[in-house]
């Protein structure tokens, strides 16, 4: 046991130490810059990340993957604190939210993601991808007026919002956070380059914070006209424990929104969790496979604690989990060692992160943005032909027009509408057998024939010409449904009255009964 013990502790101190502290560098800004996307309280952002690295990590049965807030959710979080009126109620909805995961989790679901086609959900992470990005644009210019930005996308250009503060737009901007939001976003950008990435040290955000601190610091000394007010800087309170909001349960059952709300935001952190999971897998070098209704539950649980104790609704993080990877770790003890780092810093040094202007994490979102919504996705998609092309662009559409359910619902009809109509085109095959002056006909069965071809099966039976032979074969076929044995039946009584021989192979008449 001795032995067992002390080769935990030279594993994690040799590879999860360090990867665990790595890790935490990548979440901490991301952390604050999604509850901030969110419309939340930016400790909620810390606290789901806490909640990430302490819990999940422990019930899960992933090795590598790191849980914590998503931008993925963001939009959706954001609409449902406004609609719900009140940060009390909407943690009832997170906490609904895990319960829904738990579930699915017990009942073994965790295949749910399967379900839905790419295309739609690469639309939905595209649609979140222009919707974080425009959130983001006045927090860039240092607008400092929060209503700007906590309706939809379409209201963001209706007279209540741009237009209607266009003409003070001035007065609530800052030179100093533009400048910190290009100079972030050219560090961003240089450091995505290979070269850059080879011999990186620290991770891209965390250069961004702390160069966002310096050049704040640097522009306040040095002229007011650059220098940020204290509306434009993080402020987290100094005792975040002591100002945790907790839900209001005497308000569970009394809106049907609650439960609707916490669904769709189960479904969601449902779907991109089990996305995440499987990349995260994929770059497992001991290719270690995650138990999928496992993680469920343990994700489920995590978002329960969530919103028992404040915090934003949290998914398994593609961002974290790479970073895992990347630094080395060998076991789930670095996702729980950086939650304890994210612990650590918010009880110790609050008055640091205060120090973090939003320009920095805003330009942090816009490439986070700019990342699940860029120019190659759409020629990528564009290139792979109209039947994944038009349910990625449709989902998009939608989702900006209205809100994120709707728009995954139709991207999925649309879809669902061309698995129809290839059904159509695969369920027979007519081929012309015809010898002599006796015109033949055959129509070969496919393995799986359903009742969504019986109008294009019986105008097609329609046309076959008096005084032929028809033959219908469906010996390989492994499944026919009732509906087309009625309509081949029907047709075969009726086919002596035009003087056409039917013969069947493989299929077995009806009986049909008309009824009234």
């Amino acid at each position: 046991m001795k032995q067992k013990f002390n080769q935990y502790k030279s594993t994690w101190y040799k590879y999860d130490l360090p990867a665990g502290l790595s890790v935490f560098l990548v979440a901490l800004p991301l952390c604050l810059g999604i509850a901030l996307a969110s419309g939340a309280p930016l400790y909620a952002g810390l606290i789901s990340g806490i909640i990430g690295g302490l819990v999940v990590s422990m019930v899960s049965g992933s090795h590598l993957a790191v849980s914590g807030p998503a931008a993925g959710l963001t939009t959706l979080v954001a609409a449902s604190i406004i609609s719900l009126g009140d940060y009390r109620i909407f943690l009832l909805a997170v906490m609904v939210a895990g319960l829904f995961q738990v579930v699915i989790g017990v009942l073994k679901l965790g295949t749910i993601a399967n379900y839905f086609p790419s295309s739609v959900i690469k639309g939905m992470l595209a649609a979140i991808g222009v919707i974080l990005v425009s959130k983001q644009i006045p927090l860039a210019l240092g607008y400092d007026q929060p209503d700007f930005w906590t309706s939809g996308f379409p209201q963001l250009f209706s007279s209540g919002h741009f237009l209607g503060n266009i003409q003070n737009f001035y007065e609530h901007t800052a030179e100093g956070a533009i400048l910190i939001t290009v100079v972030s976003l050219i560090l961003l950008v240089l450091l995505q380059h290979p070269v850059a990435k080879k011999y990186k040290v620290i991770p891209a955000p965390l250069v961004v914070v702390i160069v966002g601190i310096l050049l704040n610091l640097i522009l306040s000394n040095g002229t007011s006209s650059f220098s940020l007010k204290e509306s434009q800087l993080v402020n987290i309170p100094s005792d975040i424990f002591a100002s945790m909001t907790f839900p209001d349960f005497s308000k569970l059952f009394s809106t049907s929104e609650i439960w609707k709300d916490g669904l769709i935001i189960g479904l969601l952190a449902t779907l991109e969790t089990l996305l995440c999971i499987e990349a995260v897998d994929k770059l497992d070098i001991h290719n270690r496979i995650t138990p999928v209704n496992r993680e469920l539950i343990a994700q489920g649980i995590g978002n329960m604690t969530c919103g028992l104790f404040g915090a934003i609704p949290l998914t398994a993080v593609v961002v974290r989990g790479a970073a895992n990877v990347d630094a080395g770790a060998r076991s789930k003890l670095s996702a729980f060692t950086h939650g304890v780092f994210l612990l650590l810093a918010v009880a110790l040094i609050p008055f640091v992160l205060n120090k973090i202007p939003f320009a920095s994490l805003a330009a942090i979102l816009l490439m986070t943005g700019f990342n699940l919504t860029k120019p190659k996705l759409y020629r990528n998609m564009w290139s792979l032909g109209t039947k994944q092309f038009i349910p990625f662009l449709i989902t998009i559409v939608v989702i900006l027009s209205t809100d994120l359910l709707i728009g995954v619902s139709i991207g999925l009809l649309i879809s669902i509408y061309f698995i129809i109509q290839n059904n159509f085109r695969s369920d027979y095959k007519i081929t012309d057998i015809s010898q002599g002056s006796t015109q033949g006909y055959n129509i070969k069965l496919n393995s799986n024939v359903t009742f969504l071809n019986k109008v294009k099966l019986r105008d097609a039976l329609d046309e076959i010409p008096e005084n032929s032979v028809l033959v219908i074969d469906g010996s390989e076929s492994k499944f026919i449904d009732y509906d087309i044995l009625e309509i081949i039946s029907e047709f075969h009584n009726k086919a002596v009255d035009k003087g056409i021989e039917v013969l069947l192979k493989g299929i077995e008449k009806v009986s049909v009964t008309a009824v009234h």
